[in-house]
């Protein structure tokens, strides 16, 4: 018997114009405003991958605006 909470599937990396990170059940489509980012792997590789690379949890427009001033 497999373990209920075992999440065999494969996920993808996605991000937002905002530059905000998620992961999404690869080959799904995805909502609007995401695009890939490149990183396709299991849940716990992919949430790594966003660990790694998401240090500034700020949207993009944010970070401007406190840059510009």
């Amino acid at each position: 018997m497999s373990d209920e909470n075992e999440d065999n599937r494969a996920y993808s990396v996605v991000v937002n114009d905002e530059e905000q990170y998620s992961i999404w059940v690869d080959g799904s489509s995805l909502p609007a405003g995401w695009r890939e980012a490149g990183k396709k792997g299991s849940k716990s590789e992919c949430l790594d991958h966003i660990a790694e690379v998401w240090t500034d949890m700020r949207p993009k427009s944010l970070r401007q605006s406190m840059d510009a001033r």
